[in-house]
């Protein structure tokens, strides 16, 4: 793609300045790049395709005989072109209208989506309409066969527009794409392991984006493929929920050749639309942090069928939907099948930092990360630079998921870290300033390859991301004084409010004949209590001297500890503390180590123990840098005092 094109087809937005406003633009510019690009890649085929519409009303059989006669997917039995309809000027709505419905159903819905009939009769009453399709029917400048501009091209011709609407409109570009360079890490990523099988002639590959945009990881990991084995066959599938989105992308199928029914519209957590399908690379790049409000009834009811449904392993907290994402891709991933070589399925999916973390021991993020490691289908994790996508500056990290890892992966995970890698752009496009050149990427892939321990790899297995949380506790001391404004307090808990007054008044009294006595025994101070209610005739239910009990007692080290009935030391709540305890070390000996020597008397809470796993990939890559030394320091402060008083100098002359 040219910035020339990219920049005459956005500039021909000054037509419509007033009718609609900068953030509108996309409404008109993306639709007729659409068609202008569906015309010319039936450029040279219009008299045949009409004529065989003719001859074969038969629409399945007439879609067999343009694929296979002219590589096509789709057809449009109107004579009009956009040239052509400039013809007649009075009529031009209308026909623009017929020429759009002309086209065959499976990509009818590619201008619904965009509502491009009503965008047409704005255009139209605004006397605009005749400028636009002018300028798009330049075959000069906007020239979109496919012979002029490779299908590479289109897409990123359709990221330079999109990126451009979503600025005026103040969006985030980075919903509907993802950077190429980044794509191109994903998809190499991907396919490294299989570079021997896809050179081989005859290869059938299929991939799978659940998050499609306008198709461009599809796209890349299509030419990726053919530029290693021209002769390979690949069919790509995807589903997008945006519908501009979803349009652009089937379009771009179309301009491939490919099965533009296997792009399809709608929420893929809600309702997968390839149910039943499964693939041999899945791509995607899901939004960050987006709730998953919309899908909750679906999911849970999913999720509560355990794994006959996609997620069976949990559910992440509902402000962010990016771990059902990966749950969703391992049940679309192509199923291993024993004896049979380069069966399975990998998928690349590039998500923020906080499925690595969020989520302690037991909650559904860190049981999804739990089932993922534990059922080895985490190949490897790979930091990316920061400020890589439109977006977001923030750290952002490519997944490799398989569920058939070669043997020495198996059973292990690694962690690359090419955060520190990436070149400087030299302009920044929203958030991006940062991209992974080919040499970068040949650099990552070398990392990945070698599979060794080293500065920016680590090869690691499930015991080290696995943890167990134990909770500690510690006996139940309480020292027991009586005092005025203790005994407001009792009157006003919960348990002893609602008593009739002259109960409340009988207990006022027995609390008072405890006023100076101190007690470091629950059960001395019980005994006293239970004696004096008794005198002044005040209740003795249960709740009642609980209620004075934990009100009156406060912790005391030099106090008795306080037991059940069965003797047991029960625990004092704000006492209790959690540790984590690595998988690597025992729960034992950790306790003997870390606990004991300071609380010797503490106890660990068998009943409440979980299992806990976490990725610290940052805590993995930690480079200790020491603090310059004092001499340094001050070296520098006078240095620069030394300047400060020059400079006072010249002024002062």
């Amino acid at each position: 793609m040219s910035q020339q094109l990219a920049n005459f087809v956005w500039g021909i937005a000054d037509q419509i300045r007033g009718v609609y406003k900068p953030a509108q633009y996309g409404q008109v510019i993306l639709p007729f790049t659409v068609l202008r690009r569906m015309e010319c890649v039936m450029n040279g085929h219009r008299p045949d395709l009409i004529d065989l519409a003719a001859k074969v009303p038969n629409e399945a059989a007439l879609a067999a005989k343009l694929r296979r006669d002219f590589g096509l997917h789709f057809w449009n039995t109107s004579s009009w072109t956009l040239k052509t309809l400039l013809g007649d000027p009075e009529s031009l709505a209308d026909n623009l209208i017929d020429y759009v419905s002309a086209f065959s159903p499976n990509v009818a819905d590619i201008f619904e989506q965009f509502g491009f009939e009503k965008t047409i009769r704005k255009l139209d009453e605004n006397d605009r309409l005749y400028l636009v399709v002018d300028a798009f029917a330049d075959d000069e400048k906007v020239d979109l066969h496919p012979s002029a501009l490779s299908n590479a091209g289109m897409g990123q011709l359709f990221e330079h527009l999109i990126y451009k609407f979503s600025t005026a409109s103040n969006e985030t570009a980075g919903e509907h794409f993802t950077p190429r360079d980044a794509i191109r890490l994903m998809v190499d990523l991907l396919l490294a392991p299989d570079s021997d099988v896809l050179s081989v002639p005859g290869t059938v590959r299929t991939i799978y984006d659940p998050t499609a945009g306008t198709g461009g990881m599809l796209s890349v990991a299509e030419e990726r493929i053919l530029a290693m084995n021209p002769k390979a066959k690949v069919m790509l599938a995807g589903q997008e929920l945006n519908p501009e989105s979803y349009a652009m992308c089937k379009a771009d199928m179309i301009g491939k050749g490919q099965d533009v029914n296997a792009i399809r519209r709608g929420d893929t957590l809600r309702t997968d639309l390839h149910e039943g399908v499964q693939f041999d690379y899945c791509l995607s790049n899901p939004p960050y942090g987006g709730d998953w409000k919309a899908a909750e009834e679906v999911v849970r009811k999913e999720h509560q069928s355990g794994f006959k449904g996609r997620f069976g392993a949990g559910l992440p907290r509902i402000s962010d939907g990016q771990m059902l994402f990966l749950q969703h891709l391992v049940s679309k991933m192509r199923p291993a099948q024993a004896g049979v070589p380069n069966s399975g399925g990998r998928a690349a999916i590039v998500l923020n930092g906080s499925p690595l973390f969020t989520g302690g021991a037991g909650s559904g993020e860190s049981e999804i990360r739990r089932w993922l490691i534990e059922s080895d289908l985490v190949d490897a994790i790979v930091a990316l630079p920061t400020n890589m996508f439109y977006n977001t500056g923030i750290a952002t990290y490519v997944w490799l998921l398989d569920n058939a890892k070669p043997a020495g992966r198996r059973g292990r995970i690694q962690l690359v870290d090419a955060s520190g890698l990436g070149t400087k752009m030299r302009k920044n496009l929203g958030s991006k300033n940062k991209e992974l050149l080919s040499g970068d990427r040949r650099t990552i892939a070398k990392l990945y390859d070698d599979f060794t321990d080293g500065e920016l790899s680590k090869i690691l297995e499930p015991a080290d991301f696995g943890y167990w949380e134990i909770t500690v506790e510690q006996p139940l001391r309480l020292r027991f004084e009586v005092d005025a404004d203790g005994i407001d307090a009792v009157l006003a808990t919960r348990a002893l409010a609602k008593l009739e007054k002259p109960d409340a008044a009988a207990l006022r009294t027995a609390l008072g004949t405890l006023v100076g006595q101190v007690f470091l025994a629950r059960n001395d101070f019980l005994i006293a209590l239970r004696k004096a209610m008794t005198a002044a005739k005040a209740p003795q239910s249960t709740p009642i001297l609980k209620a004075i009990w934990t009100t009156i007692g406060v912790h005391d080290d030099n106090a008795e500890i306080c037991r059940d009935a069965k003797g047991k030391p029960e625990p004092d709540p704000d006492l209790r503390d959690t540790e984590l305890v690595p998988f690597r070390d025992t729960i034992e000996d950790y306790f003997a180590r870390e606990v004991k020597p300071h609380v010797p008397d503490a106890w660990i809470d068998e009943s409440k123990t979980r299992i806990g796993y976490e990725i610290p990939f940052t805590r993995l890559f930690y480079k200790y840098v020491p603090p310059r030394s004092l001499e340094e320091i001050d070296a520098d402060l006078n240095r620069v005092t030394a300047e400060i008083l020059e400079l006072l100098r010249a002024v002062e002359s």
